[in-house]
């Protein structure tokens, strides 16, 4: 299934595709607690966090939120070790939404809802491996299955590329973990997860390199490789996402 969804390969997406934060929100969604769910729901007038989960994306090149598009994603040293930029990027704005969210009883509603909509989008942003900004970063182009691709495209479309699920699949297919797993994934600050992505992710950069042309079988190959990280990524975002929005809310 996940080969023959190659072909339909968006080159229009961003983070991890309409898909893959979907996927996100909705798995934070069923391991919110009741109390934190009705809460969240009141002040996105009773609509999911599904619903809003690619919202920057939508806005992000609009004049009140431009500032917004350098927030999806962060960089790192050479160790592979989150390294702060000046301004705003994807961690610190996960930290002072979370911050804002801390006193959210004493804030317009206006101002609680775009702090949840920035959340429901970063968490999973900062996990995607093509939204960490390596000193070697660069998004190069190749070919799997005679078709070209450009790295970071690819890796954003990711999820529509592997399965041909939604995002109750993701989540029906993906959440089994036990409470324990659960809370040992959800576990940490968002600049420990920042450091442990980029540790695990930058492997993306040995699998494949810039103008590699693969064969049928090492295509096959690759996106073996890509599938089980890609979802790995998307369930601890998920989780951790949950972990916020029930200590802020729950």
């Amino acid at each position: 299934m996940l080969l023959v969804a190659v072909i339909g390969f968006c080159d229009t997406a961003f983070g991890w595709g309409k898909a893959g934060h979907d996927a996100v929100a909705y798995i934070a969604e069923c391991n919110l607690t009741p109390r934190a769910k009705k809460r969240i729901e009141k002040y996105l007038e009773g609509r999911s966090i599904v619903y809003y989960a690619s919202w920057m994306d939508q806005v992000r090149f609009t004049k009140p939120y431009r500032a917004t598009s350098k927030w999806h994603g962060f960089a790192t040293d050479n160790d592979a070790k989150y390294t702060p930029t000046p301004g705003t990027d994807g961690v610190k704005a996960i930290e002072e939404a979370m911050e804002r969210l801390g006193d959210y009883r004493h804030l317009d509603d206006s101002t609680v809802r775009v702090s949840i909509y920035y959340l429901v989008h970063l968490v999973g942003d900062i996990h995607c491996p093509v939204h960490i900004r390596y000193p070697w970063y660069d998004s190069f182009a190749f070919k799997i299955y005679d078709k070209q691709y450009v790295l970071h495209k690819f890796w954003d479309a990711v999820p529509e590329l592997i399965h041909r699920w939604g995002y109750r699949d993701y989540r029906s297919q993906l959440d089994r973990c036990s409470k324990s797993e659960r809370r040992a994934l959800a576990a940490g600050t968002p600049r420990e997860w920042a450091d442990e992505n980029a540790e695990t992710c930058r492997v993306i950069y040995d699998w494949i390199k810039a103008g590699d042309d693969l064969s049928k079988h090492r295509s096959h190959d690759y996106m073996l490789k890509v599938q089980p990280l890609a979802e790995e990524q998307i369930l601890k975002a998920g989780y951790r996402l949950a972990r916020i929005l029930n200590e802020l809310f729950g």
